[in-house]
């Protein structure tokens, strides 16, 4: 079943400002579900600089309807200068899982 959902991923420095986007994406109907994970270890290039830094990520389950929304909701609240925040398709899934995805979103 081809679908209209998406995950998408974003990282942070600390666990509450995980917890805070979370928390905000739920309550305004923009996330069916977020799950944290970490911490994690992060390489990349900053600056000019390789950097490697301890991480929290969020797997947040939309639909791509509420993407732009739930974007610059993230860009509002997070911490970073330039915030990971990446869409990947959710191309199939259970149906009774995606039925009540689709029931918590606005």
């Amino acid at each position: 079943m081809s679908s209209p959902f998406i995950i998408v991923i974003t990282t942070t420095a600390k666990k509450e400002d995980a917890d805070q986007i979370a928390t905000t994406l739920l309550t305004r109907k923009l996330a069916g579900c977020v799950q944290i994970l970490g911490p994690i270890s992060s390489h990349y290039y900053w600056e000019n600089e390789l950097c490697q830094d301890e991480e929290w990520i969020c797997l947040i389950k939309s639909s791509q309807h509420n993407y732009q929304t739930l974007e610059n909701t993230i860009q509002e609240i997070h911490p970073y200068e330039i915030p990971e925040i990446i869409s990947l398709p959710i191309v199939e899934g259970n149906e009774s899982y995606l039925s009540w995805l689709n029931q918590q979103l606005k």
